[in-house]
């Protein structure tokens, strides 16, 4: 029944620093909509951003920064990631280790945004 996932709600404390790490490190699009909405766009998805204490009605119930765990599928090489983390002195927390993804066998790498949600960044193994 369901095809695809569309969007997901991230809620955050501070719109700047979450852009800057999910456009500046990660290399996604600041998407701005409707009456002051933003969302970072990436591949045929996109992430809503809800301000903590001001979250768009509904929202989840309790909207809580930094209670996400996600993991994003690279479009460049692991190693490509790692340098760029590097470069944006983000802490890599855990990793490259082997995983198990949607479609098989990946590698990741795990780190930590601005809200401290944990963000996976994989690539599925080669054969």
């Amino acid at each position: 029944m369901i095809d695809r996932l569309d969007h997901l709600v991230l809620t955050v404390k501070d719109l700047q620093r979450t852009a800057a790490f999910y456009v500046g490190i990660l290399g996604m699009e600041w998407i701005e909509f409707g009456e002051g909405r933003c969302a970072l766009g990436f591949g045929r998805q996109k992430i809503n951003l809800h301000l903590a204490g001001a979250e768009i009605v509904p929202h989840a119930e309790p909207a809580t920064p930094g209670s996400a765990d996600l993991c994003f599928i690279l479009s460049v090489a692991l190693s490509e990631a790692v340098d760029r983390i590097r470069e944006g002195q983000v802490p890599i927390e855990l990793g490259p280790v082997e995983r198990t993804g949607a479609l098989g066998p990946i590698r990741s790498i795990y780190v930590r945004d601005p809200d401290l949600n944990l963000i996976e960044l994989s690539e599925y193994k080669r054969p």
